[in-house]
């Protein structure tokens, strides 16, 4: 039996349409993280691309598939990341 996903890959939209890709285990804390809610301030592209809204986000049963996810959309156009995004084929 596979137990439930504890690790999540995002993309966030910043304020300026740019995204940013990340993971974790805490979804609702790290968007608010993002946005300057809470103890951590967010990464520091976000900073100042305030504020984020996560449009994406892909659940993983382990951390290294979660990274393996987020080394990969990483590398996305950013067009591609908008077709990802809009549902929109991308391979």
């Amino acid at each position: 039996m596979l137990r439930p996903p504890v690790f999540y890959v995002y993309l966030a939209q910043c304020s300026d349409g740019s995204y940013y890709t990340g993971q974790t285990d805490n979804i609702v804390e790290r968007e608010k993280e993002h946005n300057g809610i809470g103890k951590f301030r967010g990464a520091n592209y976000t900073e100042t691309r305030r504020p984020v809204k996560f449009v994406h986000i892909e659940p993983y049963q382990t951390r290294s598939f979660a990274m393996l996810r987020e080394k990969e959309l990483k590398k996305l156009t950013h067009e591609q990341k908008d077709d990802l995004v809009n549902c929109r084929a991308i391979y």
